[in-house]
């Protein structure tokens, strides 16, 4: 999942700005799509992974069939780890985490204690560095 982080003070989320061509339905749709993909969870996965939700519930979702509501958000949300139930449903643009940064929490949690202390220390070590970026010059400079 790619982040799009933009300014949030007056912002309508793109969302909210829909042709007749793609409905809010199924620009939600999309975006539960994308995050269970992220995850690389089937619907299958994703369902086992709620409480309440069936696969041709979530399927209905994704395809724009019916709408999920706040509760059902909420249950996906928490399932799909990171995605918050307003950027499922549309109300906010920023995407909690890069790509990337799922990858490296999927694995975080995969690892024994041992090698989550080992990643701890990195993170600290390495968060002492600050890169910093020039508008005239392409290449980051680390301080």
């Amino acid at each position: 999942m790619h982040a799009n982080f933009v300014p949030a003070v007056y912002h309508v989320p793109s969302c909210l700005i829909y042709s007749n061509e793609m409905t809010l339905n199924k620009q939600i749709g999309q975006r539960l799509r994308s995050a269970r993909l992220a995850h690389k969870y089937s619907l299958s996965e994703l369902a086992s992974r709620t409480r309440t939700l069936s696969k041709s519930r979530i399927s209905n979702y994704e395809q724009g069939i019916r709408r999920m509501g706040i509760e059902e958000a909420q249950e996906l949300s928490e399932a799909l780890e990171g995605v918050t139930p307003a950027y499922l449903l549309c109300l906010d643009d920023t995407s909690p985490l890069a790509e990337d940064e799922w990858q490296l929490i999927q694995r975080y949690r995969m690892t024994d204690e041992r090698g989550r202390e080992l990643i701890q220390h990195v993170a600290e070590n390495e968060g002492k560095y600050v890169v910093k970026r020039t508008p005239d010059v392409d290449s980051p400079e680390v301080t």
